[in-house]
């Protein structure tokens, strides 16, 4: 007998829990709004919303099918299974956050606020989950494969992102690092003659010494948020690209010049099996997607991650 399906429902703390969990009270929490010029009652109203979109949720899960909860914080000790069905209830990002910890499980993004989200990832209510779960376990055509970022470093350390991947300071302080690019998966990360190290020798050879506030690379789905926006104040440059397209755009926020550092390398495409790579030239530096800088990869000096697109996707419900 095979194993019955598993819903996996994804939630997150709400504003009114991290208040009460901070200020022990209801009294005390509508205190410490009112001084903001905030009502507590609006923040009530919205975390009675959201429980009861995720109780709508548990209640249209099939009585032979399991079921299990898990909220963002906990995403990265939680064990997927293949047979699980994602069901993210909350906001767009929410999505992204569960991106990353998937192997090809199908999702279905459910909005716990319509008309507060912009409902990119999060398409559908909870009345629609009764329906949709079982075409999903079945792998029922219809499923949008988004693309997704990946980073890997030297030593076998794997992340993945649905919107961007940061590689820089864990503060967004200045990072000093080696920056190339290229296809394969060798090319431009070393440190022999072909490396460089000042502006002028790195840029003609295809790498570059860079001191910044760290690198962007995202996908057409983060296009619509930090990405697009750092990429519209360059100007100019290849078009965004779409949710569905493999194909990542990068930048470098802030590049410094300097008699050894240059600016000539600060945005770029990639496509197919083209890398960026990033050499530490700091002594710590991180790699974190989607806002989770809990759960980053960590840079030492000398060490080197390559960023390109993921042969895995999510498969997104539509």
């Amino acid at each position: 007998m095979s194993l019955a399906p598993r819903a996996v429902l994804v939630h997150r703390v709400t504003e009114y829990e991290e208040l009460m969990a901070r200020h022990g009270t209801h009294g005390q929490a509508a205190f410490f709004l009112s001084s903001r010029g905030r009502d507590i009652e609006e923040v009530a109203e919205r975390h009675r919303r959201a429980r009861r979109a995720l109780a709508d949720v548990a209640a249209a899960v099939p009585l032979r099918w399991r079921q299990t909860r898990v909220e963002r914080a906990d995403l990265d000790r939680f064990l997927f299974a293949p047979e699980d069905v994602v069901v993210v209830v909350g906001q767009d990002g929410l999505v992204a956050n569960a991106a990353k910890y998937l192997s090809g499980q199908p999702v279905v993004g459910v909005d716990a606020e319509p008309g507060r989200n912009p409902g990119v990832l999060v398409r559908h209510r909870p009345a629609d989950v009764a329906k949709l779960l079982p075409h999903a376990a079945a792998g029922a055509a219809g499923a949008e494969e988004l693309t997704m970022v990946e980073a890997t470093t030297d030593d076998g350390q794997c992340l993945r992102a649905l919107n961007e991947i940061y590689v820089g300071s864990a503060g967004h302080q200045t990072a000093r690092y080696r920056l190339s690019s290229g296809a394969g998966t060798g090319a431009g990360a070393g440190t022999g003659a072909g490396a460089g190290t000042g502006a002028g020798a790195g840029a003609g050879l295809g790498t570059e010494a860079q001191a910044s506030s760290g690198v962007l690379i995202g996908t057409g789905t983060g296009a619509t948020g930090w990405l697009g926006s750092l990429w519209r104040q360059g100007g100019g440059g290849p078009r965004l690209p779409g949710p569905r397209e493999a194909r990542l755009l990068w930048c470098v926020r802030e590049a410094w010049a300097s008699p050894a550092t240059g600016t000539s390398r600060v945005r770029g495409e990639l496509t197919g099996g083209q890398r960026l790579w990033l050499t530490a030239e700091s002594d710590h530096l991180v790699a974190f997607g989607d806002g989770m800088e809990a759960d980053a990869l960590s840079l030492a000096w000398s060490q080197s991650v390559r960023v390109g697109v993921s042969p895995r996707c999510l498969r997104l419900a539509v």
